[in-house]
């Protein structure tokens, strides 16, 4: 019995290592092959002009290659769709996590969970159809395809990873302060912003970069709500082109396999990459620091 028991030991710790190392050998593959498809661009463009020019026209005669049109759309949807999930799936959290009752968070959590389990392009129709005519009605001069309803929707679609997240960090808080705020005689809301919010500080800041970083890779329902217009510009009224849309713009086959307009989307899959993981960066030193603190 314990020889069985030591093999199926052996056994567990080789299929797990394995798994491990398998997703460490999906990186290391993914960054070569963006890598070597990247090197191979800059052996034509400039990788000045790629960063800094303001016209993206690889497809079209003379050829332009800055990329700034496109990570000005995506910062837009971005920026957006933070500033719509972001605060709202923190206070419904709040509200999840320290109000109601067990009965309604029976009701809203499955609701969240549906939501977040609808497939991107609905929601992307769901945008062109609902969300952009709605907008029309306040802005008379809003275009069909427009950064606004774009916004919008992505923040739908990362709402309910923001208030899931942020819900398991408050329930991670233990009862003990809670408890210990409440009889020094704190309020609620005192309990929730001067205890709560603190001590789960990090898994919230985690939650933020984790939705953020979703918003950036979201790709269809951008695609269908904003357009494929890029071009250099602020007005989110006006259509614009995300870096992801132009991913998928190159990849339905119309652009030749080789040439300097097909190695075009591994740059911009590869600035992509290095935004995110920038992101992801920040976002684990600002964890470090906020989780170095609360331990003082």
């Amino acid at each position: 019995m314990h020889r069985y028991a030591k093999k199926m030991e052996i056994l567990a710790r080789t299929l797990l290592g394995s798994c491990a190392f398998l997703s460490i050998l999906t990186t290391i593959g993914i960054i070569l092959v963006l890598s070597t498809e990247t090197i191979e661009f800059f052996g034509q463009v400039s990788p000045l002009d790629f960063l800094f020019g303001t016209k993206w026209e690889p497809l079209l005669e003379p050829k332009s290659f800055g990329v700034l049109p496109l990570v000005s759309g995506t910062l837009m949807i971005m920026v957006g769709s933070g500033l719509i999930a972001i605060p709202i799936g923190l206070f419904t959290a709040v509200y999840l996590s320290e109000y109601s009752s067990f009965r309604t968070r029976q009701i809203i959590k499955p609701v969240l969970e549906i939501l977040a389990g609808i497939p991107t392009i609905v929601y992307g129709y769901f945008a062109l159809t609902f969300i952009t005519p709605v907008l029309k009605n306040i802005f008379p001069d809003i275009e069909v395809f427009n950064a606004l309803s774009g916004a919008i929707v992505v923040g739908i679609m990362i709402l309910p990873m923001v208030s899931s997240l942020c819900d398991d960090a408050f329930q991670g808080v233990p009862r003990q302060l809670k408890d210990g705020g409440y009889a020094l005689g704190a309020t609620s809301f005192e309990v929730i912003g001067q205890v709560v919010i603190p001590a789960a500080a990090s898994r919230i800041m985690a939650a933020f970069i984790l939705a953020l970083s979703r918003a950036i890779g979201e790709t269809m329902a951008v695609t269908l709500a904003a357009g494929a217009t890029p071009i250099f510009r602020v007005n989110p009224l006006e259509s614009i082109q995300t870096m992801t849309a132009y991913i998928v713009q190159v990849s339905l086959g119309d652009t030749p396999a080789g040439g300097v307009e097909y190695l075009t989307c591994f740059a911009v899959a590869s600035l992509l990459f290095v935004i995110t993981l920038f992101m992801n960066v920040i976002g684990q030193s600002i964890m470090y620091r906020v989780k170095k603190k609360a331990t003082r």
